[in-house]
């Protein structure tokens, strides 16, 4: 069942994002060569609470396996759900933040992909593509459109400058739970379920693209996705209300509710 949300609930739901975006740019400053995912994890956490939020992905167990962490760090061939660790990153590398936080009873959720100093240009390119696949379907993120819509905006950008999508993962309403209906796919099959969009929706919008193959794996620790061919991946994401105005990036510290 799809919740719509008041724009008094929405008021809410952009102090929660307003956390994220807040932490997400503290972390990406902070992501340079020799730090460990563990440090970012930590940091994570400890603004969180300075802010007066908690985690959303600690302890959350949609399965048989616990989050064990607050923060999301995938690096490479990492697609999403890569779990803090002592690994200390490296020049070249890129790196996925995956993080949410839950305030006054309300969450928020976003994530970004960012470059460990100095990086390839197929990775640059990887990684703009990406970023411009996610406003692509924020864009049609308009009352009257479906999810169809979102979906086949971002496959269309992704697919047409060569890279392939993931389809074993989804955007998602949130709301009063981190995952809420409908699905936000990032890829349009016919016979898909394609609700059509309201205002008061909330959508979490995060086109996941790889550079090779869209075929994955899972890790032994139950969480980590990586590519099957082992090339790179890259993870953008925004929390966004639809309203009778269009739509309202939750999670950009400039939006106005």
């Amino acid at each position: 069942m799809v919740l719509l949300k008041s724009p008094e609930e929405i008021a809410i739901m952009r102090e929660a994002c307003r956390i994220v975006a807040e932490i997400l740019e503290e972390l990406a400053r902070a992501v340079r060569p020799g730090i460990t995912t563990d440090e970012l994890d930590r940091m994570a956490e400890e603004l969180t609470y300075r802010k007066g939020a908690r985690p959303a992905f600690k302890g959350y167990k949609p399965g048989d396996v616990v989050y064990p962490k607050t923060l999301c760090v995938s690096v490479n061939e990492e697609i999403v759900h890569g779990i803090p660790s002592g690994r200390r990153l490296k020049a070249g590398d890129i790196v996925g933040l995956d993080f949410g936080v839950v305030y006054q009873g309300f969450y928020g959720d976003a994530a970004r992909t960012v470059a460990v100093g100095k990086i390839a240009e197929s990775a640059e390119r990887l990684l703009r593509v990406t970023r411009e696949a996610l406003y692509c379907g924020i864009e049609q993120c308009r009352a009257g459109n479906r999810i169809g819509d979102i979906a086949r905006a971002v496959q269309e950008h992704a697919e047409g400058a060569g890279y392939s999508v993931v389809e074993e993962f989804a955007g998602h309403g949130i709301g009063r739970k981190l995952h809420e209906d409908p699905q936000v796919p990032n890829y349009f099959r016919r016979g898909m379920p394609n609700p059509r969009l309201q205002e008061g929706m909330v959508l979490a919008i995060e086109p996941m693209v790889n550079e090779g193959t869209a075929r994955l794996r899972i890790m032994k620790d139950g969480w980590t996705a990586v590519t099957a061919d082992g090339k790179l991946s890259a993870h953008f994401e925004h929390s966004v209300a639809i309203t009778g105005n269009g739509p309202v990036i939750l999670t950009e510290l400039d939006a106005n509710v």
